[in-house]
């Protein structure tokens, strides 16, 4: 039922992609920063507080609705997984901005891809070159695919996985949420969330920079994942994308130019201390690296899909 769950909603989600500003979404948002307004305080263990209300009060519901479902009806717990599949992922989520960005960057249209790329990732990048705008796209894809695609796979996986789908989503949109934002940098409140998050997204992580280096140009990735991933302030940022620069043998997060590294809202940014460190492997980003990325992202979603099916028949015997 696992692998039918994240089928259909794959193939809904192709079909009827949710919108950036979806009303399930709008109202997650909106309760975040409501609990945040009230738990607030300050200090670090009111961001615990906090955190365990937000994804309590989705996650314990979902789980209780998956049980009631199972007791009436198989047919009613599948349903209810391909909703919250559907929910939780995301892999069409902001794919009209990578889209837009590879048209215009194949036209010539530097001013329209950074636009694009600042309406995406919320920064400035109107002093960015054609080859940093194609950087900073690839590596916003890579990290979206992996937290709204493959880590929710993991986590779907895991008992009750519905319940720890939304577990993850949540936790990862709250490390955002109550760090990223600049008058949240510098308070306490969100460190409980980044922590915690680390921690939830420690082994989906690696296995998404495995499966980009399988697919991918293996020794390349493997090598760039050992020698360059620690580049990054953000460990599990600097994993996936050193390994899966090198899958496709692309310098990411090239610290040497001191560019303007705008992974998304999510990333950090590259340590400026590691900036007379060897250049990483790879050529420069540019137009046709976009593509090799999303094909990147394909291989890589097929590959856990055979495994996935793999395990199901497995089971079923």
């Amino acid at each position: 039922m696992t692998f039918l769950s994240i089928l259909f909603a794959l193939l809904i989600e192709q079909l009827k992609p949710l919108r950036v500003d979806n009303p399930v979404y709008t109202q997650v948002q909106f309760f975040a920063v409501k609990v945040e307004a009230w738990c607030n305080a300050g200090k670090a263990h009111h961001g615990r507080t906090g955190w365990f209300i937000v994804v309590g009060a989705l996650t314990i519901p979902t789980a209780l609705v998956y049980w009631l479902c199972l007791h009436l009806n198989p047919f009613a717990a599948f349903i209810w997984n391909v909703l919250i599949v559907y929910l939780t992922l995301g892999f069409r989520r902001y794919s009209h901005y990578f889209t837009s960005i590879q048209v215009a960057l194949n036209a010539g249209d530097d001013d329209a891809a950074r636009k694009y790329l600042s309406d995406w990732i919320n920064k400035d990048c109107s002093s960015m070159s054609a080859s940093d705008v194609a950087r900073g796209a690839v590596e916003r894809s890579l990290i979206a695919s992996h937290r709204n695609v493959f880590g929710v796979f993991f986590w779907f996986l895991m008992p009750v996985g519905p319940a720890c789908a939304v577990m993850y989503r949540m936790s990862e949109f709250l490390s955002r949420e109550w760090c990223e934002p600049e008058h949240m940098q510098n308070e306490e409140f969100g460190q409980f969330a980044k922590k915690v998050f680390y921690w939830i997204d420690w082994v989906p992580a690696r296995l998404t920079a495995v499966a980009f280096a399988v697919v991918g140009n293996f020794e390349d990735a493997i090598y760039s994942w050992r020698n360059y991933a620690s580049r990054w302030s953000d460990e599990l940022l600097g994993i996936i994308l050193s390994a899966g620069g090198g899958a496709i043998g692309v310098r990411l997060g090239e610290p040497e130019t001191k560019a303007l590294v705008v992974l998304n809202a999510d990333a950090s940014a590259v340590d400026v201390d590691s900036l007379e460190l060897e250049s990483q492997p790879g050529m420069e980003a540019n137009p046709r690296s976009l593509q090799s990325a999303v094909g990147l992202v394909w291989r890589a979603l097929l590959l856990w899909m055979l495994l996935l099916l793999l395990l199901s028949f497995a089971v079923w015997l």
